[in-house]
């Protein structure tokens, strides 16, 4: 996945070192953002979801783009996206080695691939591991 330029407005700057803009219908993403939540014991990110209110202060961020794939905003305004995202913020718990593998050299493009396949038809694959392809919107609590 490519950087993308986020120009960050300074007045909703976070404390935060990843801001994860994710897709609050996918019961999916609500579970892996929920494990996220749960092992961010230093408070090191914040987790947004796109059909949220809260969307309103990330106005930088392309809706539409973040439910094909998802965003996220490192702590110097710079945007990132996909795996890129997915490595940062399970990194930032403590659990990058999991994920590293999926940013080496070779693996990178492959694992690319699998998941623009998977961001494509999340809502599918959800129903048939949670009987779910939708939730209004899920909790994280």
């Amino acid at each position: 996945m490519k950087d993308i330029p986020i120009q960050q407005d300074i007045s909703i700057k976070k404390a935060h070192e990843l801001v994860v803009f994710y897709d609050g219908e996918c019961p999916l993403c609500a579970r892996e953002m929920q494990h996220l939540k749960r092992k961010d014991h230093w408070g090191r990110i914040h987790l947004v979801a796109i059909q949220s209110e809260e969307m309103r202060l990330y106005s930088h961020i392309d809706t539409h783009a973040a439910h094909k794939v998802l965003h996220g905003q490192l702590a110097s305004g710079r945007g990132i996206t996909g795996l890129d995202v997915t490595h940062k913020a399970w990194s930032l718990v403590g659990y990058g080695y999991v994920t590293g593998i999926l940013r080496a050299p070779l693996v990178r493009p492959v694992a690319d691939r699998f998941y623009n396949v998977f961001a494509r038809h999340r809502h599918r694959i959800a129903a048939l591991l949670t009987g779910k392809s939708r939730c209004s919107q899920c909790s994280i609590d």
